[in-house]
């Protein structure tokens, strides 16, 4: 029964996506149809698509993505751009690093990769490109910088886990995500600059500096957004659902009130996009929770966790495996279809292992954050080469610096767990 109705269930789902079926279609089906061929009761397949999504944590998901929306219509990126660039100054690599700084930036206040990486490019391609920087190059490291935001909290990412993994809070990791998140964005900072001097980008494009006082003072309520975020969450004062709630009206008064660039049409047009993202994502969710349920009655991922137990006893050498299978995982699906797809086969070996799952969370969370930008399916890579106006296939020589970049990053938290649990321990999270 476990050998045939694995075989449907994993072999299923694989064929459908090679069709071309959504991934929501794909986890739905395959799973539908191992509960239908074992017997396995055909009530559990709405019982488990609703308890998949009738979980608190992810009423903060929709409200995430909606704030996160609401910002980068407002003109945030462009003002905080400005501000970046006044603090940077004008040298070799300036505008990459201006990029990579504004991309951490804004994934404080939107949590979404693919979101952060469009704002940004849109702003930051043109003048790069006026300093010399090559487009393939400027979209790579906008895309690598922008996958920041599912480490930085507020993530949606990582709210997506901690609902798969009870055990891990949401503000546990939210905190354990930043110190990994400025690592990560930090390390990208390093081919940056080798490659500017190397080629010689970043020569004067004949524009003025900005002013620090005068691009600050545009950009301060940008700037506020991730204090009250992340400060209202530690003070208790509201609950990552309820900080969700407060970005997103913060958006909209700074749009509508302070700089005034989202008129009634484009605050519904943020509303109607928003829950598009939001209904999607949701999907995807609800009928993993059928796929997971399959799986888990039948066994199938407890053998699958078993096989790949079977290969070695070695911490180490299992991790390596691991990081390899989810790094290959993270270039053809977004983190959230990851967690979905994986972590019921992992969650076994984690308890084995015994790892904590705040960083263990953190580990899978930078393996998504690499696959966003690495061919052939990076994520953050297709929004960035189509503002570029470039292919895939041109990125991969550069793409490559930003990989092993941050690969010295997910080393570094791997081998060494207190960068990632050090500040939720602290904060008594």
């Amino acid at each position: 029964m476990i050998a045939e109705g694995s075989l449907i269930l994993f072999l299923g789902f694989a064929v459908l996506l090679a069709l071309g079926a959504p991934l929501a279609v794909a986890l739905g089906v395959a799973g539908t149809a191992v509960i239908l061929i074992e017997g396995l009761g055909i009530m559990s397949v709405p019982t488990n698509a609703y308890n998949g999504i009738a979980k608190y944590p992810l009423l903060a998901l929709p409200v995430f993505v909606l704030a996160g929306m609401m910002f980068e219509r407002a003109g945030v990126a462009v003002r905080i751009v400005r501000f970046a660039s006044a603090v940077v100054g004008k040298r070799r690599g300036a505008q990459g690093i201006v990029a990579i700084l504004v991309c951490m930036f804004l994934g404080g206040i939107s949590g979404s990769g693919a979101a952060d990486a469009a704002a940004v490019a849109m702003v930051m391609i043109p003048s790069m490109l006026k300093q010399g920087y090559p487009k393939e190059f400027s979209a790579t490291l906008i895309a690598a910088a922008g996958s920041t935001a599912i480490l930085i909290p507020p993530s949606v990412a990582l709210i997506v886990y901690s609902v798969l993994v009870p055990s891990a809070s949401v503000p546990a990791l939210f905190a354990g995500g930043v110190i990994p998140g400025i690592m990560a964005g930090l390390a990208l900072i390093l081919p940056t600059l080798y490659l500017s001097w190397k080629y010689g980008w970043g020569l004067d494009d004949g524009e003025e500096t900005p002013k620090f006082w005068d691009s600050f003072k545009e950009a301060i309520w940008g700037l506020l957004a991730p204090v009250i975020i992340l400060g209202g969450l530690r003070t208790g004062i509201f609950t990552p659902t309820e900080a969700a709630v407060v970005a997103a009206f913060y958006g909209f008064f700074v749009g509508v009130f302070v700089y005034r660039t989202l008129s009634m049409r484009k605050v519904y047009e943020v509303l109607v996009e928003s829950a598009e993202i939001s209904a999607v994502v949701m999907l995807i969710i609800s009928l993993a929770g059928v796929f997971a349920h399959a799986g888990s009655t039948l066994g199938a991922f407890d053998a699958f966790a078993k096989l790949l137990l079977g290969f070695t006893s070695n911490e180490a050498l299992m991790l390596t495996m691991i990081t390899i299978m989810l790094l290959i995982a993270g270039m053809l699906l977004d983190a959230v279809s990851v967690y979905l797809v994986f972590l019921p086969i992992l969650l076994p070996i984690m308890a084995i292992y015994k790892w904590d799952p705040v960083w263990f969370g953190i580990i899978m969370t930078m393996n998504m954050a690499i696959g966003q930008f690495t061919p052939p399916m990076a994520v953050n890579l297709m929004v960035t080469t189509r503002i570029a106006g470039v292919t895939m296939e041109s990125t991969v020589r550069w793409a490559m610096w930003m990989v092993a970049a941050m690969l010295l990053s997910l080393f570094l938290v791997t081998a060494f767990p207190q960068l990632a649990l050090w500040l939720p321990q602290s904060l008594g999270y």
